[in-house]
């Protein structure tokens, strides 16, 4: 599995955005990676120093239409801390 296999896409949310200024970023992550992968796939991707990474498993949704219901598909979280003197992610200034 390649680091753009593990790193699905940012999850760009109000809290995410609140953690930007705090070199905090948040990803959607293949769910059978482990946090040794992510932290390698995020320095290898973004050119960063990471410091940690947290990860969560969100459960899917109940959706309905009509008497049809189903789930949304569960994923995997990801929250990684960047060192103090690393670089900032250039994707994430623009939207702070």
């Amino acid at each position: 599995m390649n680091s753009y296999d593990i790193i699905r896409r940012p999850v760009l949310t109000e809290k995410s955005y609140a953690g930007i200024p705090a070199k905090i970023y948040t990803f959607e992550v293949a769910k059978s990676a482990n946090k040794v992968e992510i932290k390698k796939a995020v320095e290898e991707i973004f050119g960063v120093k990471v410091d940690s990474v947290t990860t969560a498993v969100i459960k899917g949704k109940l959706k309905r239409q009509g008497r049809t219901q189903g789930h949304t598909p569960d994923w995997k979280k990801a929250t990684v801390r960047l060192t103090a003197d690393s670089k900032a992610i250039e994707f994430f200034e623009s939207l702070s």
